[in-house]
């Protein structure tokens, strides 16, 4: 059973979590290219990634795990922001809109997590 990904809302925001990192990481120390940058964007990248695959398997037991990574992708993307900040490589207008998108979509995601495990 395929489900068109593009439809939902917690790929949607996550895939502007994932540019809104993309796009804040620019500027990050060069020392960080391979480190934190590389760390974060593939931490948030990951989410849609796997909401994407999830939403193409078959039965919703998979979809369930591939949602499952994806949340765990998303916090680990929200401790790097975290970090990101701390270390100053963030300012906090960079890091308030980047946190309040990764908080909506951890919110969006556990919604269809717990919604699917009801179903199944």
């Amino acid at each position: 059973m395929s489900r068109d990904f593009t439809k939902i809302r917690a790929w949607q925001l996550s895939d502007d979590l994932t540019v809104e990192v993309y796009k804040t990481t620019k500027n990050f120390p060069r020392e960080e290219v391979y480190g934190l940058r590389s760390q974060l964007r593939r931490a948030a990248s990951s989410v849609p990634a796997n909401i994407a695959e999830g939403a193409n398997r078959s039965s919703k037991k998979e979809y369930l795990q591939f949602l499952s990574v994806a949340s765990g992708s998303l916090a680990e993307a929200r401790y790097f922001l975290h970090l990101s900040r701390r270390l100053a490589y963030m300012g906090e207008v960079d890091y308030s809109r980047a946190s309040k998108l990764a908080e909506e979509t951890s919110k969006t995601l556990s919604g269809l997590i717990h919604a699917l495990k009801a179903e199944v």
